[in-house]
């Protein structure tokens, strides 16, 4: 059963799903796991998916939609702000601990993409999540920044004047995540990548391809897993792809795995699987999910 539901991030309205088990007992105290989307997209499409295949396996879920995306609140529209994304995670505990039937000791979270980036920021300093879980993950910041230090510095000194223009009442500048040129790209992850979010196979209106483009700066200068080393120590699974493409998944998933404090952590790479396959093919999704059962069945007791 899925519910929709509220919640706020400071003044923010935050959209998301509550996924109930079969046979759900609003008597019983149930572990719970937040689904975090990737940048970009939106909570009823790859988080949606593992959210609800995860609550078969009779756990509550939660997919999120961030702040200033989706059907959350927030202005003006399509922010990619990491820190506020890493509150979103924080606020999602929030909001979960005021339910009667959620055991507050049982709080997981799993993040697909730049969201498993987030996810795992988010666990060292929300101690209440105790067990994180991770899908290709991509720490965002990583990824802006291997474009080298010229392109990095040429993008910020755009940043900053239109910064100045839209201070002089210059309309937003409002970009594409994926580009048109990436439909027929030889990069694997580009051009799946445009194949998922804009084409039927995972379109969905709530996910409209828009960036605001002044806050990449604030993309640029974020690491996700900074600290990790020292704050990241809880249960920690990693499921990652064999494919090497633009997005870095590959890479940052073993960079996680051996940065992590965690005394439980696994990396597992699904061979012969893309980045965007993990998203919803169900030969990988499905192995994927029977992974997290076993592991969050295991840590949050």
């Amino acid at each position: 059963m899925k519910k929709s539901v509220n919640f706020f991030n400071r003044n923010i309205p935050i959209a998301a799903d509550l996924y109930l088990p079969e046979n759900f007992n609003e008597n019983r105290k149930y572990a719970v796991i937040i689904t975090c989307h990737p940048a970009s997209g939106c909570k009823e499409q790859t988080a949606g998916v593992y959210a609800e295949k995860l609550s078969k396996k009779g756990f509550v879920t939660l997919a999120i939609d961030a702040s200033y995306q989706g059907a959350s609140g927030g202005e003006p529209r399509f922010i990619e702000e990491p820190s506020i994304r890493v509150e979103d995670i924080r606020c999602a505990v929030d909001y979960l601990v005021t339910l009667p039937y959620v055991d507050e000791n049982r709080i997981g979270v799993l993040g697909f993409c730049a969201g498993g980036g987030y996810a795992a920021n988010a666990a060292m300093t929300e101690r209440r999540i105790k067990a994180v879980g991770t899908v290709v993950a991509v720490n965002i910041g990583r990824l802006q920044r291997d474009e080298g230090q010229q392109s990095i510095l040429s993008t910020l000194e755009t940043v900053s004047k239109q910064r100045t223009a839209e201070a002089r009442g210059e309309e937003p500048m409002i970009v594409s995540w994926l580009p048109e040129n990436y439909k027929d790209s030889q990069n694997i992850d580009l051009r799946e990548g445009y194949d998922y979010y804009r084409t039927s196979r995972g379109q969905h209106s709530n996910s409209p391809n828009k960036l605001y483009f002044t806050s990449l700066s604030s993309v640029i200068a974020f690491d996700a897993f900074h600290l990790a080393d020292i704050l990241l120590t809880q249960p920690l699974l990693i499921i990652t792809c064999s494919t090497k493409g633009a997005f870095g998944a590959n890479k940052d998933g073993h960079k996680l795995y051996q940065k992590a404090a965690s005394a439980e952590k696994e990396l597992i790479v699904m061979e012969e699987a893309s980045h965007i396959d993990l998203y919803d093919k169900c030969e990988y999704v499905d192995k994927a999910v029977d992974k997290f059962t076993d592991f969050y069945q295991k840590f949050l007791v």
